[in-house]
């Protein structure tokens, strides 16, 4: 294993914010500092950093495509879900497995073994995957504060952009304080659809059935891609399965088949579950857009730095990619559509992450002893075939549909 392996440093959010530079991990040193608290106080130092890595999947494109593929398709589409988790727990590990061998990012790696217009290509993809998160997360927090308190949609981007931009000031106070505040939100999210699960219900058997695979049209499929693009991160699949479920349950089951935007969706909550349904579903959407269009600003980073050298200043960045979700809301489009399709433009960029990425894992050079086996790049390389599969099906379809 390369001793970069352990190249590892205390995280520091407040450079971070004011460098524009990545965000380091605790070093060893501080690794066993944590460690000495004891095992608890330890672990529950570590799990900071975790959070922060993992509300940026739990964004308003997930509520947005899973509302629709459960209200429109029943429980059809919870294979989907499951499938999107285990390729996504792959990945991941795949992820791992690169920065700990190496001590740096796939994006690094890609500048230092690819030819540099692979590199600058990847880096641009990566920028236009990064404006649909934030139109997601912009557009999901507009829409919540709208529900909860009628503020005009284009307004509610504005105050979403100011307490998004209050959020990441947190990390001059100290990192602590803002892994807290990311935590508390995703606490805010779980407990919402938990009260929404145990309020509505579901048929068991009908959701196991759901498990089966299989689709019910183009439409199926388009909202599948946006379910794979939106799914990314293995922690979420109790989430997202309980947003898909309700939908399910509470439209589906009902006959409104057509229900495919978040403001429908809320004011049928209040007609079908009551007041309180609804109130825990916005709040649980604006606290995933609020944490999420913090959070997301960081990962933009990560991939400029390693792919082509370079930092902007955080606020710079933070500007330029929620200007596509303030036009968005500005222009008047339909902010329910637009957020599933761009969850359909992450789905698009998947492959060029996890292409990179099995090629370089499958190197001894780079890998050393943590090169993956025969079978393992086998599983990932099928698993990137079937997304460029289904990424190129949805062009031909709608090109020449």
């Amino acid at each position: 294993m390369s001793e970069h392996a352990v190249r590892l440093q205390e995280p520091d959010y407040a450079a971070a914010a004011t460098t524009g530079d990545a965000v380091p991990l605790p070093t060893p040193s501080r690794l066993q500092q944590l460690q000495s608290r004891g095992r608890l106080r330890g672990t529950l130092a570590l799990l900071g950093p975790a959070f922060v890595a993992c509300i940026a999947y739990v964004d308003p494109g997930n509520f947005a495509t899973n509302i629709a593929g459960g209200a429109k398709y029943g429980y059809l589409l919870l294979w989907v879900l499951l499938s999107a988790n285990l390729m996504a727990m792959l990945i991941q590990n795949l992820s791992a497995k690169i920065g700990i061998a190496t001590g740096r990012n796939l994006a690094e790696l890609c500048r230092d073994h690819f030819p540099r217009p692979v590199a600058w290509g990847l880096w641009v993809q990566a920028e236009l995957i990064a404006m649909a998160t934030d139109l997601a997360e912009f557009v999901g927090a507009a829409i919540a504060l709208n529900l909860l308190f009628h503020v005009p949609l284009f307004s509610a981007g504005l105050i979403t952009a100011v307490v998004a931009f209050g959020i990441l000031a947190l990390q001059t106070k100290g990192y602590r304080r803002f892994e807290a505040v990311i935590a508390g939100l995703l606490g805010l999210i779980i407990l919402g659809f938990l009260y929404d699960t145990l309020k509505i219900g579901f048929d068991a058997g009908a959701a196991a059935k759901g498990f089966i695979p299989g689709f019910a049209g183009t439409d199926s499929i388009l909202l599948a891609t946006a379910i794979l693009g939106a799914t990314v991160m293995p922690h979420v699949i109790y989430l997202h399965s309980a947003m898909l479920v309700i939908a399910a349950a509470l439209f589906h089951d009902r006959g409104l088949l057509g229900l495919d935007s978040i403001e429908e969706a809320h004011a049928q909550f209040t007609a079908l579950a009551g007041g309180g349904a609804a109130l825990a579903f916005a709040v649980a959407l604006l606290a995933s857009g609020l944490a999420s269009s913090s959070v997301g600003t960081y990962a933009g980073q990560v991939v400029m730095q390693g792919f082509i050298a370079r930092t902007i200043p955080i606020v710079l960045r933070r500007l330029i990619t929620m200007t596509p979700a303030l036009i968005v809301l500005a222009v008047g489009l339909n902010p329910s559509r637009s957020l599933v399709i761009s969850q359909v433009v992450l789905s698009f960029g998947i492959p060029f992450a996890l292409v990179p990425l099995v090629l370089l894992t499958r190197r001894k050079d780079i890998m050393g002893s943590l090169v993956n086996r025969r079978l393992t790049t086998v599983v990932a390389s099928v698993v990137a075939g079937l997304i460029v599969a289904l990424n190129l099906f949805l062009i031909v379809d709608t090109i020449f549909g």
